[in-house]
């Protein structure tokens, strides 16, 4: 049995049939201009949280708290990760 890739729960031919309605609507010579505006507010939603995350982390210092928790759950979650990886990675390889 094959399976077919499923990005956020859609499968491919659902996400060809939304972009054959969004040539429709908009005109292939209008899509790359939306593309980019796509992009531009991604990259600004993205600088405005790492700009939010810098603020707490300068007010949760400037205040005496513990920040070592945060750092030492991700440290936790990223070994997990790795080793999820390694082990889906070796039953990959036996299919």
């Amino acid at each position: 049995m094959i399976q077919q890739p499923i990005f956020l729960f859609i499968s491919g031919a659902e996400i060809m049939f939304v972009l054959f309605i969004v040539v429709m609507v908009f005109g292939a010579d209008k899509v790359p201009d939306i593309a980019r505006g796509l992009g531009k507010g991604i990259k600004e939603i993205k600088n405005a949280t790492n700009d939010i995350k810098q603020e707490i982390t300068k007010t949760a210092d400037k205040s005496g708290l513990d920040t070592s928790v945060t750092k030492d759950v991700q440290e936790q979650l990223k070994q997990v990760k790795d080793d999820l990886e390694d082990f889906t990675g070796s039953v990959r390889r036996k299919m």
